[in-house]
């Protein structure tokens, strides 16, 4: 027989099961998702302000007003108290406002549009230093990176210098779905015809998850790369590795968008020029018509039926991208 304390004791075991976790979220290793992780301990305490007295206060009322207390103050025509008023509206008010006042701030300084201004909370970006770009696709079921910069792209894995500004751009080609490296920033979500951007830093050294946070299908579980933070001298040496790999042509990529599961790690030495531009604007294919081509085309009828009714152009006069492959609009 066990006993009794043992038997209670057997309900706390699972809790061992996380001592080996490891809670990246609240311990990154990039300077943005640190500034999240204390938004979220700071958001987490002040709420804690009012749960832990209103636990507290629920066992005491229940202990002090129990039906054996005989000594307890009985006030059956009680129904107000100013100062209890005050208290119980007063403190969560505050509160409140103080959790919103933080939220707006956070939600401005960590816009991920926003151009990093620090490397981490004792480095400030040096003027004149330029991001790295890199171009993100999300395909069935598998993620591919474009280097514009450097020519080259991959599949499955991804490779950025540390405390190196880094610019994502991001799109999709068949559903929507999210981008998110828990050890690097916030999920950003990515949309088929528009693009979305996230501007962040690694500040260490490691080998990181990558992965959809988004449901898109069959292949959804498996829908995850390495992320890899190197130093400079190692990026530049992957870089030249990499440039040995094959070509990434338009139809290589209409071939490669076909969806798969655990899709292999590949690296594409070049890439056609504009490729992800052709991605964007939904016109990979040889002789389809590009989204903002259209829109341009869409525009101009437009001009000439408000010049033939007399109207004035600004009222049917949209903006338009630019006659090169351009993002339509970006959320």
């Amino acid at each position: 027989m066990i006993p009794p304390i043992a038997r209670r004791g057997l309900f706390l075991a699972p809790l061992l099961w996380l001592a080996g976790c490891n809670t990246v979220v609240l311990n990154p290793s990039g300077d943005i998702a640190a500034q999240q992780a204390h938004l979220v301990v700071v958001s987490t305490l002040l709420m804690l302000l009012i749960i832990v007295p209103v636990m507290f206060l629920i066992c005491l009322f229940a202990w002090r007003y129990r039906k054996s207390n005989t000594a307890a103050e009985y006030k059956p025509n009680w129904d107000h108290s100013t100062k209890l008023e005050l208290l119980i509206w007063g403190a969560p008010l505050l509160i409140v406002i103080v959790l919103g006042l933080i939220t707006w701030i956070y939600t401005h300084l960590l816009d991920p549009y926003r151009p990093l201004s620090r490397i981490d909370e004792n480095r400030p970006v040096a003027a004149g230093v330029k991001p790295l770009e890199v171009q993100v696709v999300a395909m069935d079921w598998k993620w591919m990176f474009i280097y514009p910069e450097q020519g080259i792209a991959t599949v499955n894995e991804l490779v950025t210098p540390i405390d190196v500004p880094v610019r994502f751009h991001m799109t999709s080609s068949s559903v929507m779905n999210a981008f998110y490296i828990p050890a690097l920033a916030g999920m950003v979500y990515t949309m088929p015809g528009m693009e979305t951007q996230l501007n962040a830093v690694m500040n260490k050294v490691g080998v990181y998850d990558g992965f959809s946070s988004n449901y898109s299908g069959a292949g959804f579980s498996d829908m995850k790369f390495k992320y890899h933070g190197v130093s400079q001298a190692e990026f530049d040496s992957w870089v030249e590795k990499t440039r040995a790999g094959g070509a990434l042509t338009r139809a290589g990529f209409a071939a490669l968008d076909k969806p798969t599961i655990k899709h292999p790690i590949m690296h594409f030495g070049s890439v056609d020029k504009g490729l992800y531009d052709l991605v964007l604007n939904r016109c990979v294919a040889e002789g389809s018509v590009c989204i903002n081509a259209q829109m341009e085309q869409d525009a101009m009828r437009m001009q000439a039926a408000a010049a033939a009714k007399e109207l004035p152009k600004d009222v049917c006069t949209p903006k338009v991208a630019a006659a090169t492959p351009q993002p339509l609009r970006k959320e």
